[in-house]
């Protein structure tokens, strides 16, 4: 397992060192490493202090999720949180997303697939949000339709913009849809009793067999809809629907003024605070597309996209972007070993625990 993990941190590496190369060979070495040389990185601290804000709202948030399940202290959800979105940053595959219930699982005997489902609601207020504000942004930013950034086998676009958000979309769309079947009785139960019909399909065997059917598969499956339900419980708390939505609102407002501090000190990078707005949520659309860990690569490409749309230079765009880039995500990964070294879960361990956790 051990082997596993140093090969899937070498990709990880290995594929954001290409990404970077990708997004940034059109760029001359020297004159970014001219324009790098000329950040005031003072702005660093409060840029990276509203980060690390950022993701303790993100706790909060997560904390008000879980109460249905399990009421979590604001370090209980801390720490995994910042343990999985340090393991997004450093591996691939996204595994963060479920090391985090895993390690809820563990530490306060929270079921996985409720710590799973508390999960996705949480990208269902992110998804939600980020679409928003892209028609919003739609509205008062025109987009070059011939303005366009090939990234490897993606072309950085205003079409591809909208199919990203066509996807997200129809995502969010996924996400509610399987939020109110799994949380609403009736449909639940309907779920339940065809599940345990499922022996019944085996009317040639013996009823033993059918019996380790039902005990092994479809008592486990109900069970899985139940805690997937505690999970999604706060559908029934309008109150606790609209705290998570105010607090969505200052997440992305704090990453957004993040962005608007740190290029106080970048030379050549004034924009507005709508502007810079605009330049995250494009980023961010960008970055839903498979890529290298930490997003690093497309990151910068749909930061010089964005940027340009606002009349920012190539150089000075793809240095504000790389810098801005490691200010967002550095402060996550050191935050999250400082919260391993708290809590004691070894990111080895965590990353191995996933996998048993989903079975449990």
């Amino acid at each position: 397992m051990m082997k596993n993990i140093a090969y899937s941190l070498s990709v990880g590496i290995a594929l954001s060192g290409v990404a970077l190369y990708l997004a940034f060979r059109n760029v001359p070495v020297a004159q970014l490493a001219q324009y790098l040389l000329s950040i005031n990185y003072f702005w660093i601290l409060p840029s990276g202090l509203l980060v690390l804000l950022s993701f303790a709202l993100r706790a909060v948030r997560w904390r008000i999720i879980l109460y249905s399940v399990r009421k979590v202290s604001f370090w209980g959800a801390f720490h995994p949180m910042m343990i999985g979105f340090m393991i997004n940053c450093i591996l691939p595959g996204r595994l963060g997303e479920v090391a985090r219930p895993a390690i809820l699982q563990k530490r306060d005997r929270v079921p996985f697939s409720s710590g799973i489902a508390t999960v996705a609601a949480e990208r269902v207020f992110d998804i939600a949000l980020l679409v928003i504000l892209f028609v919003l942004m739609s509205a008062f930013v025109q987009i070059d339709p011939n303005l366009s950034i090939e990234f490897g086998r993606y072309r950085l676009d205003h079409k591809t913009l909208v199919s990203v958000g066509n996807g997200m979309l129809q995502l969010m769309g996924l996400f509610i849809a399987g939020i109110a079947l799994i949380s609403f009785q009736k449909t639940r139960s309907m779920m339940n009793r065809f599940v345990m019909k499922i022996p019944s399909l085996f009317f040639f065997t013996t009823p033993s067999f059918k019996t380790r059917i039902e005990t092994k598969v479809c008592l486990v499956i109900n069970g899985i809809f139940e805690n997937l339900a505690s999970g999604f419980s706060l559908i029934k708390h309008p109150k606790r629907i609209a705290l998570c939505v105010a607090l969505s609102v200052c997440i992305w407002g704090l990453s957004a003024v993040s962005f608007s501090v740190f290029a106080i000190g970048c030379p050549g990078i004034h924009l507005s605070f709508f502007e810079m707005g605009a330049v995250l949520v494009i980023v961010c659309f960008f970055i839903a597309l498979p890529s290298a860990p930490g997003f690093w690569g497309l990151w910068e490409a749909g930061g010089i996209f964005a940027m340009s749309l606002f009349g920012v230079f190539k150089n000075e765009a793809a240095g504000f972007t790389l810098a801005n880039h490691a200010i967002q995500v550095f402060p996550v990964i050191i935050a999250g070993l400082v919260s391993s070294a708290i809590t004691g879960v070894k990111v080895m361990e965590a990353v191995r625990g996933e996998g048993k956790a989903a079975k449990d």
